[in-house]
């Protein structure tokens, strides 16, 4: 599995904590981990939760990545930035607990956490005891197990509605957003690096090349 992990400027200054919390649980399970950054409150490329939504779904529905890690101050803001994209299931995830229960009954491919609140001491265990959790079993098996017939026929539905209420082609999401909007999105430090290493959509690759040229 390839993971991303996308962070935005409140809470960037965190990445490397969330980053090393995550690559220690993906290592458990030989998954790859791709860090696109912020990196520091100083980067030159600066993310808001709703460009991390437009980077989740270019990452997602190009193949790049299986998985998103993302988050914002509590988190909110960058659920319904992911969720207001076709290809992207994200689920509000603050605990072990969340992240279990969402991986087993939603299904999801992100998730987005609250990077601000909670986050005192203990804050990068949690972030750790999550990941673990979110990835402790293959998701969609239901829970509790005795109702997992009805929340995979669930899952099942919400992935046809969203193909009828999310209709509209990525590239052609792309290209009628604000282009600056979008091409901050896509402007992080290693994006390109990572993106062209792992993208299998063609046609998605060659509109964020024209984008960025």
């Amino acid at each position: 599995m390839k993971i991303a992990l996308i962070n935005e400027n409140s809470q960037a200054a965190k990445n490397e904590m969330i980053y090393g919390a995550l690559k220690k649980v993906a290592d458990k399970h030989g998954f790859e981990v791709f860090n696109y950054g912020m990196y520091s409150a100083e980067d030159k490329a600066q993310l808001t939760y709703v460009q991390n939504g437009i980077l989740a779904c270019v990452l997602l529905n190009s193949g790049a990545v299986d998985y998103v890690i993302t988050g914002c101050g509590t988190g909110e803001g960058a659920m319904l930035a992911c969720n207001s994209f076709p290809g992207v299931i994200c689920g509000h995830v603050t605990d072990p607990l969340d992240a279990y229960t969402f991986a087993q009954i939603n299904d999801g491919n992100a998730i987005a956490m609250n990077f601000a609140l909670k986050s005192g001491w203990g804050a990068e265990l949690n972030l750790e005891y999550t990941f673990e959790k979110l990835f402790s079993e293959e998701s969609g098996q239901g829970y509790p197990r005795e109702r997992a017939v009805p929340e995979q026929r669930n899952k099942k539905i919400l992935d046809e509605v969203k193909k009828v209420t999310y209709n509209q082609d990525v590239v052609d999401i792309l290209n009628k957003l604000d282009r600056d909007l979008v091409k901050g999105a896509l402007s992080g430090e290693h994006f390109l690096e990572y993106f062209d290493a792992n993208a299998k959509d063609e046609r998605i690759k060659a509109a964020v090349h024209e984008i960025l040229a």
